[in-house]
């Protein structure tokens, strides 16, 4: 049988599932610091972490008996992934349970960068009652760019479509004849950025695509842009989206998710007017958070019984089976 080490918050409902295996022994805290997991990961056949774990290759040559890491979420940025498949462990994730609150937030800030819904509270609430101040303007007819039209794009897709915007998307690894189904039209990147009012970004980060949004990019837009991002903080180059804001070509951004977290005090689009600042919130909800702890427990369950699904890193697979 196997310890599960889960230095991270796990929502109950997960818990609940992986000690319901007799046999199996569960080590978990709300938040472990980095020296208490490596205190404690010598023992684990398996850990299950969320985004504020980083396990990288120091971490797991402390852990002898690791084989499984389960990741509570979709992205796997903070697991150096490399390292696991050199050392034989598998890399998990849960790629379902966070579309839906990703996909809201991403068209919830875009209405909030429309109707300057943040600035309009503050105002309010600074005792001033000024109307003309936050004229707005309508998500219907703009055009609304998505990068990454994987699971989260097509949600934001189809909530758009009920906006009557119309779609376009840009993604290597989708055909034209997929998104026609859903009433988006492919297109290459330069043509995205070209024709879209609103861009929002639901792309993994690669060598390829690392601050995509710079200053080259932004150059290629329409005056007036809005920019979102839930995805990752390294698809942006900050300082040259802040630069964009100042100078009046881009219109605003909104901004969940930075490339350190929590993000420096320092940081450009903090408190920059017409940016939406809000603290990695994407999967916070309370069905998302049940969601991903109940698939990554399955998922790990299942795993311990050589069953692997959603794997990340599936070269490993071939050490795991040999």
């Amino acid at each position: 049988m196997a310890h599960i080490l889960i230095p991270d918050n796990l929502d109950k409902a997960g818990l609940n599932i992986l000690s319901s295996v007799a046999g199996n022994t569960l080590q978990s805290a709300a938040k472990m610091t980095r020296d208490e997991v490596l205190a404690a990961i010598p023992n684990a056949d398996a850990m299950i972490i969320r985004s504020a774990t980083k396990v990288d290759a120091s971490m797991m040559d402390a852990a002898p008996k690791l084989r499984l890491i389960g990741r509570a979420g979709v992205g796997v940025d903070n697991v150096d992934l490399d390292a696991a498949t050199e050392r034989g462990i598998a890399v998990m994730n849960a790629p379902d349970g966070n579309t839906i609150a990703t996909a809201e937030l991403a068209l919830g800030l875009m209405l909030s960068l429309a109707r300057h819904i943040p600035q309009a509270q503050a105002s309010l609430l600074s005792g001033q009652w000024d109307r003309k101040s936050f004229i707005g303007t309508e998500l219907r007819r703009k055009i609304l760019g998505i990068v990454g039209f994987g699971r989260v794009g097509r949600a934001v897709a189809k909530r758009a479509k009920a906006f009557e915007m119309t779609v376009i998307a840009y993604d290597p690894f989708v055909s034209a004849e997929t998104a026609e189904t859903l009433g988006v039209e492919i297109v290459p990147l330069d043509e995205l950025y070209a024709r879209a009012d609103y861009i929002t970004l639901h792309a993994v980060v690669t060598n390829d695509n690392l601050h995509m949004i710079n200053a080259d990019s932004l150059a290629k837009m329409k005056k007036g842009v809005r920019i979102v991002n839930a995805a990752r903080g390294s698809l942006i180059d900050d300082a040259a989206l802040a630069q964009a804001i100042k100078d009046g070509k881009v219109a605003g951004a909104a901004v969940d998710v930075y490339e350190e977290e929590p993000p420096p005090a320092n940081h450009p689009l903090i408190g920059l007017p017409g940016v939406i600042d809000t603290p990695h919130l994407g999967a916070s909800t309370v069905e998302a958070q049940d969601e991903v702890a109940v698939q990554i427990a399955h998922t790990v369950l299942d795993a311990l019984k050589g069953e692997f699904k959603n794997v990340v890193n599936p070269a490993v697979l071939t050490k795991l089976k040999a």
